[in-house]
């Protein structure tokens, strides 16, 4: 395994890799890159950051990404091995310290949850795969933690399939966009059979320049005082050129031409033999190499200076933010502010959402607590610990969709949830999110790939009650409706409530009945539901 811990020109040292949640204990970021995986493990200690490890290995996951969109069984095998490695390292690690994010290829890959499944078991890890925003995001607060400056920058980050460019000043981003090109699938569309020579370059520089337009406005000079590039790409081009004397490793226009200008020299990419260009990087540096020229050219980047701070910096710095906000009481972190601003773009009721955001926190707290205690083992919900987070998001966002339509609106409010950019939510996450809204009402049989999981089971029923208690869409009705008790006991649960309730609430027991049917109408395994009048 390649341990390369000076690429950064981070300070290391030798601090123990333990659970504990004090601010000296690390955290780690698994970054699952298109062209390589990497494990940083580092710690954040009043506003410092010091990195404690760190792991690379060339994988090029996405080189095994077909025309049909699937990975192929050997680069699922190679990125299994690899976190199978990690997985060594970051044993004794809680949780809630390690995050795991990743990137194009997987956003891609359509067999995808397949991969997931059999890497989530190899890492010992859950793993989110982040939107391109997302991903350009945390770039930028890896870059601004790193490289702190209050100036107008322009980030630029090169990876396997996808290129993020980010605008933003101090730690603030201002425009965060992601372009569907990298240097691994350039390098595969454009110089697959090995041939440099000036028409493949020249076409690569056309196709990479037809992805980019777009950004040409928004990321024009004026907007930006100094560029920065940030990871593999841009630091292998700058130690090409700063070991064989062209410069400091600032990337200049004509320190790109030079380096294309040996490239098609060699005429072969098995002919390319350059100090400083290392084996992982021969394959893959023409298409990072036009990428960047055409970066340079058509966006007016004089000087591309290598940035301190990557992804996986990122990632930690976003997880030391999450985990301080669960230690201060009501602290919430960007996602809640996504939430907030969420419901506010789509109109969204919040008093109804946080009428049964009460109520089915409430219930879930109770579930919780009871399968904590041990009555259902194998079947606790809440072995995310993110999950009455989550059940909170989902209620909060559950009528997004009425702007759309009244009629099928969970339906809407999934599809959005699932694909509405939402900054600090991984795609993961989101579908997730999606899938409870989708479930809030009507028949449970669409659901039934997700009710394997008990603890979204659990979620599950606490926003579907919490939505029937709630249906009037009154504070008085919901209020009464914290007299309904809820009890679970194994897979079964059970809601009792007093004869003279239900006399005064026909309509709600009508719904809560309908609601017992709806659940046995799926597998018994899952979770039986009766109702009780004391």
């Amino acid at each position: 395994m390649a341990n390369s811990s000076n690429s950064d020109s981070l300070p290391t040292n030798s601090m123990p890799t333990t659970a504990g949640a004090d601010s000296l204990s690390p955290l780690a970021a698994v970054d699952m890159g298109s062209n390589s995986f990497r494990v940083e493990l580092g710690t954040l200690h009043q506003g410092r950051y010091r990195r404690v490890d760190y792991l690379k290995e060339t994988v090029r996951l996405g080189a095994g990404l077909d025309d049909n969109g699937l990975l192929s069984d050997e680069a699922t095998e190679r990125g299994l091995a690899c976190l199978r490695r990690y997985s060594q390292r970051l044993a004794g690690l809680a949780p809630e310290r390690v995050r795991a994010v990743a990137t194009q290829t997987l956003r891609e890959a359509r067999n995808r949850d397949a991969f997931l499944r059999r890497a989530q078991a190899a890492l010992g890890f859950n793993i989110e795969v982040i939107s391109g925003r997302e991903e350009a995001r945390l770039i930028y607060a890896g870059v601004a933690q790193l490289q702190p400056s209050e100036a107008a920058r322009l980030v630029v980050d090169i990876g396997g399939r996808s290129t993020e460019m980010i605008l933003g000043r101090g730690r603030v981003p201002s425009a965060a966009e992601s372009f569907q090109v990298g240097s691994v699938s350039l390098s595969i569309s454009h110089f697959g059979d090995g041939v440099l020579n000036e028409a493949n370059f020249r076409a690569a520089q056309v196709a990479a320049g037809a992805e980019l337009e777009e950004a040409l406005q928004p990321f024009a000079p004026q907007h930006w005082r100094e560029a920065l590039g940030s990871s593999g790409t841009v630091g292998a081009v700058s130690h090409l050129l700063r070991t064989n004397g062209i410069g400091d490793g600032t990337i200049t226009s004509e320190g790109l031409q030079w380096c294309i200008a040996r490239c098609i020299e060699a005429g072969h990419v098995s002919r390319l033999e350059l100090p400083g260009l290392k084996d992982d990087r021969r394959q893959v540096i023409a298409g990072g190499l036009a990428i960047l020229y055409t970066l340079v050219s058509q966006f007016g980047v004089h000087t591309l200076v290598p940035a301190k701070g990557a992804l996986r910096q990122g990632v930690i710095v976003d997880l030391h933010e999450r985990l301080q906000a669960r230690r201060q009481l009501g602290g919430g972190d960007m996602r809640d502010e996504s939430v907030r601003t969420l419901q506010q773009r789509f109109g969204v009721d919040t008093a109804q959402a946080d009428r049964v955001r009460r109520l089915a926190l409430a219930w879930y707290a109770v579930a919780r607590s009871a399968t904590r205690a041990g009555e259902a083992a194998g079947a606790e919900p809440g072995a995310d610990v993110d999950a009455e987070r989550e059940l909170g998001w989902a209620c909060d966002l559950h009528e997004l969709g009425m702007m759309v339509s009244h009629h099928d609106h969970h339906r809407h409010s999934a599809y959005l949830l699932a694909h509405v950019d939402a900054a600090g939510f991984s795609q993961s996450q989101q579908r997730r999110l999606g899938q409870l809204v989708l479930g809030q009402r009507g028949g449970l049989r669409k659901m039934e790939s997700d009710l394997a999981n008990p603890g979204f089971v659990w979620q599950l029923l606490c926003l579907r009650l919490a939505v029937i208690s709630c249906h009037a869409r009154d504070a008085a009705d919901a209020g009464d409706a914290a007299a309904l008790t809820l009890r679970s006991v194994g897979l079964r649960a059970r809601i009792e409530f007093s004869r003279d309730w239900a006399a005064k609430h026909l309509r709600t027991v009508y719904l809560l009945e309908q609601e017992t049917k709806a659940w046995s109408r799926v597998d018994a395994r899952v979770l039986a539901l009766e109702l009780k009048v004391g």
